[in-house]
């Protein structure tokens, strides 16, 4: 018997996204422009299938041929004459799905590995049947035999993603550990250069000396300068004894197509910020200039409360095992104008607000920027998963010094958080009823705040190239120990290059601990239109929701490597031990056995103790997050959040055993079916799918209709390349 957390259970949540009305009160302008938007989005997209693993591509290639041919409910018959039960075609389906939802065979949420739940022969006998494989028997089997054996197997290094012997990952060859890592970061950091769109293949030596190459996303495959391009980076380097080499073209295909729609979209953009914008971002795709794209993410900030809003580029690096490159993604969302009033205000009291928090002024940025905070209906979100709240760019010295941007997606919350009581997990009755009524008001307030407040706050002590400090070095002290500082960041060095592997989870912490705190505050509160007992019920169940996440979270933790496989989670779970240290009956957790004999657990908060022992808590914790990332203090930051996130079966509370029982109770996490936009005439159309796994398979069937077979062509060319890389 395999494990059941490498399937996805047949009766998984599948939503489809709304977002009919926040479409059809477009202009005929605006749907084109979100329109060519959503076309960029969907085949940059198609590049995270070579970001994720080297059989996910072959894979959904696969799958597009399969459904092409015949819609999910054709192919069933092909299925019952391959010996199939219907339980078994379902949870082909629900596969097929859950791949062209993480875009990729791990999932987007917590990284593990899933693998269709039938017998491999069975799943076989159904291509053979299938009449993609009676119109092209030999290209099929061709495809079969590339990707069969990775699709089932669950050999231990390939459980989950990860470095070395950790795991899998294609963002790096496969004969590459940290140490390549650390010193390819070395690298790219004396020259300037952002990892963000890059891979790292680790090469046969040259001259005796190791040789890497740093290869650039770009439509361009030129390693030389071309016209359009300023300097180009690409050549040859000798450095600490190695040879690195910087190459470009990686995902060609796609990035062009990236760029093209992204010209389109140009011809029918709102203002001149719009259209500078999408400039610097094609140029960004075509060349593989990150410099290029940052000069759109300021076009980008400077435009402000858009109808159509969107981003799009390497963004975030979750899954890079060391915690530098961006995952591509694309989203195009309409504004929500109702809930976007609500955060309108919470960002016209991010001044008043920030003052608050548990660290000296030194600490925070000389001047806030007020940033666009708005509430979005998601028409397109292409990537590896779905989001509820999103505050970009990444880009530090963007955010320290020109401003940033904050969305909060509503169609997403609406459907994400929905809840079953018979589903839900490790909490008593009574709270129950009351987590069922209150967490989406109190996600709410609590995306709002960990974005805005979280995510926006801060400041990072630089010293630049020229020797100048952007604070008082003679007289900021450590609120900690009442001394001078005596580190921070210099020239180059960013939050990702100097904190690599926690920085992920350790910034959402930080973001996490700034919610909790900060929805203490009546103010705050009341501007999300709660007073009295509601606000009293929304802080408590939004402390009960954390440290419930905390303990869900241990799903996510992986015992042979001792690794945490998600950010988000590692830091829910840190927040509930800091928690449940500050001790006084706080937070209480106890394993107990549920109804059906099988293992359970309880946890409670205590809601008169959080205004006091719950909230001085998180104050020692929150300023300690700060005053260790504003002062670059690698050591100090990994000894604290590294000592938090251990998991083991001693001391007060056996988290290992807990992990079993979070995994015999788990609830697996939702997808989410998307619409496609087609021009037809002058117009544009909405196409909708129903909320299933067949809807879901549909809409990316149809999504690359015009030009499927060279898409798919492309795709497996690309995945060939490198073929040999990930041996």
């Amino acid at each position: 018997m395999v494990d059941s957390q490498y399937f996805l259970p047949n009766d998984i949540g599948i939503s489809a996204l709304d977002c009919t009305e926040a479409f059809r009160l477009l202009s005929p302008r605006e749907k084109l422009y979100a329109h060519y938007l959503s076309r960029s989005a969907w085949y940059g997209g198609l590049a995270v299938l070579l970001q994720t693993s080297p059989e996910s591509a072959s894979i959904f290639v696969l799958l597009q041929r399969l459904f092409r041919k015949q819609p999910a409910a054709q192919l069933e018959s092909m299925a019952t004459a391959a010996g199939l039960s219907p339980e078994e075609y379902q949870a082909f389906l629900v596969y097929a799905a859950g791949l062209y939802a993480n875009m990729g065979n791990y999932k987007s949420f917590g990284d593990t590995k899933f693998i269709p739940n039938l017998p491999k022969e069975k799943l076989k006998a159904l291509v053979w049947q299938s009449q993609a494989f009676q119109d092209s028997p030999s290209e099929m089997e061709a495809l079969w035999d590339s990707c069969s054996t990775l699709l089932f197997s669950l050999e231990d290094q390939q459980k989950q993603l990860g470095l070395g012997d950790k795991g899998v990952t294609t963002y790096f060859s496969g004969n590459c550990c940290l140490e390549d890592a650390e010193l390819a970061q070395k690298f790219l950091d004396s020259k300037n250069l952002s990892a963000y769109n890059t891979r790292l293949f680790k090469n046969k030596s040259e001259e005796g000396k190791a040789s890497y190459e740093v290869r650039l996303a770009s439509a361009v495959q030129k390693d030389c300068a071309v016209d359009g391009e300023g300097e180009s980076r690409c050549g040859r380097y000798d450095f600490e004894d190695c040879v690195f080499m910087v190459s470009r073209g990686d995902y060609a295909y796609l990035m062009k197509k990236v760029s093209e729609n992204l010209e389109k979209a140009k011809n029918h953009a709102a203002n001149e910020n719009q259209k500078r914008m999408l400039e610097e971002y094609a140029q960004s795709f075509t060349f593989g200039s990150i410099e290029a794209h940052k000069e759109g993410s300021r076009f980008w900030i400077k435009d402000k409360g858009p109808i159509v809003e969107s981003y799009i580029g390497f963004i975030e690096s979750y899954r890079d095992p060391f915690g530098s490159r961006g995952e591509f993604e694309g989203f195009v969302a309409v504004v929500n104008k109702a809930m976007s009033e609500r955060f309108a205000k919470l960002v016209s009291s991010a001044e008043v607000l920030l003052p608050e928090l548990p660290w000296p002024k030194d600490f925070e940025k000389d001047r806030f920027l007020l940033p666009d905070f708005t509430s979005l209906d998601v028409l397109t979100f292409a990537g590896s998963g779905i989001p509820a709240g999103i505050n970009i760019p990444n880009y530090d010295d963007i955010r320290q010094s020109e401003g940033f941007k904050n969305v909060s997606l509503g169609n997403v919350l609406a459907v994400a958080y929905a809840t079953q009581k018979d589903k839900l997990t490790f909490l008593d009755e009574e709270d129950k009823d009351m987590y069922i009524k209150w967490k989406g008001p109190s996600f709410e307030v609590q995306v709002g705040l960990h974005e805005l407040l979280g995510h926006g706050s801060g400041k990072l002590f630089v010293q630049d190239e020229k020797g100048n400090f952007n604070f008082e070095q003679d007289n900021v002290r450590n609120p900690e120990t009442g001394e001078q500082i005596t580190t921070w960041y210099k020239g180059n060095e960013t939050w990702d290059s100097k904190f690599s592997t926690i920085s992920c989870s350790y910034e959402e912490c930080r973001a996490e601990c700034v919610g909790l705190y900060l929805c203490l505050n009546k103010h705050v509160l009341s501007i999300f239109g709660h007073e009295d007992e509601d606000a009293k019920e929304v802080v408590y169940i939004n402390w009960l929701n954390m440290v419930r996440a905390g303990l869900l979270g241990l799903e996510f933790f992986t015992p042979e490597s001792k690794s945490w496989r998600q950010a988000h989670m590692q830091a829910r779970f840190v927040i509930l031990r800091v928690l449940l240290e500050a001790g006084e009956g706080l937070v209480n957790l106890k394993e107990s056995t549920g109804k059906d004999g099988r293992p359970d657990a309880l946890i409670t908060l205590d809601r008169s103790k959080v205004h006091t022992v719950g909230k001085a808590a998180i104050e020692r914790f929150l300023c300690k997050l700060q005053v260790i990332k504003s002062t670059a203090d690698v050591e100090g930051g990994r000894a604290l959040y590294e000592g938090y996130s251990a998991v083991s079966d001693t001391g007060s509370h056996n988290f290992l055993r807990l992990r079993e029982t979070v995994l015999l109770r788990k609830e697996a996490r939702k997808m989410f079916v998307q619409a496609n936009t087609r021009v037809k005439g002058e117009s544009v159309e909405l196409v909708e799918y129903e909320g299933s796994a067949a809807g879901l398979i549909r809409s990316f069937t149809e999504r690359f209709a015009d030009d499927a077979e060279e898409v798919e062509a492309h795709l497996l060319e690309l995945n060939k390349r490198d073929a040999p890389c990930w041996c």
